[in-house]
């Protein structure tokens, strides 16, 4: 008797042990998604799971050993229930249980599930064994696929999610050509001096000057001063006048020998 008490004392012992570890471990990985849930990492919650599944098997090691008692053949029979505060009580479970009164026995002590959820629980079992096998192979066909679509829903937003902020982050202009039409605009830095033929500026060879235009021009008001003094304006003249304006200097030596003519068979 004495050896068998022993062996459950021990076998608690080391339990107790096992479930602190586990606890500790819990605790810190709760800790961790409550405080660095903004920098936590998916292989770091792999090594959290993989630490808790570790301790979980070396419980139940323990608990399939061969020098562990059948905890199920013990019965714990509460000697005393009282509805004050016990100080010793709370310090073992850490303020879990401040009280052993009629209120918290059936729940620390139950070594079986609520009447309602146990009915529940048969009703789901019983529910199980009349589905065929075809139908949970259906069943499970249907429920894999609705897994794949919506794994493949997950992927195409984080595709698209990626591709948009690599979008956003993509430059969509040239800084070095920025600056140099801004120099280009501003400061007139890289523009040429070669200008079209026709503009204004220094006469090109072959081609009349600002000079030969500007002497025409007199001589046509010359002309024109002449023509008017004595007499008004024949229709003719007046035409040739209002023709001069936005012609080229070419047109102008045409115009003065028209109007010399002109003048000459007035005289006549």
């Amino acid at each position: 008797m004495q050896r068998e008490e022993k062996q459950l004392e021990a076998s608690v012992d080391a339990l107790l042990n096992q479930v602190a570890d586990l606890k500790s471990s819990l605790g810190s990985f709760i800790c961790k998604l409550e405080n660095e849930y903004d920098r936590l990492t998916w292989p770091s919650v792999l090594d959290s799971f993989a630490l808790l599944s570790g301790q979980l098997n070396t419980l139940n090691k323990v608990l399939k050993h061969e020098k562990t008692p059948l905890l199920r053949n013990q019965v714990i029979i509460p000697l005393v229930l009282s509805p004050d505060r016990d100080e010793e009580l709370t310090r073992q479970t850490e303020g879990r249980v401040p009280v052993f009164s009629h209120e918290v026995v059936p729940d620390h002590l139950r070594t079986k599930p609520d009447p309602e959820v146990e009915e529940q629980e048969k009703q789901l079992t019983t529910d199980a064994a009349r589905i065929g096998t075809d139908a949970a192979q259906k069943q499970i066909q249907t429920l894999n696929k609705m897994c794949s679509n919506l794994l493949e829903k997950i992927s195409k937003e984080e595709r698209e999610s990626e591709s948009g902020g690599l979008r956003q982050n993509k430059q969509t202009f040239n800084p070095t050509d920025t600056n140099a039409l801004v120099a280009a605009v501003a400061f007139g830095k890289g523009l040429s001096n070669w200008r079209p033929p026709g503009t204004s500026g220094p006469s090109q060879p072959g081609q009349p000057g600002a000079g030969a235009l500007l002497a025409g021009a007199s001589g046509m008001q010359q002309v024109q001063m002449t023509g008017t003094s004595s007499q008004q304006q024949s229709p003719l003249l007046s035409g040739v006048q209002m023709a001069q304006a936005g012609q080229p200097a070419c047109c102008l030596t045409t115009e003065s020998s028209l109007l010399t003519e002109t003048k000459s068979l007035k005289t006549v």
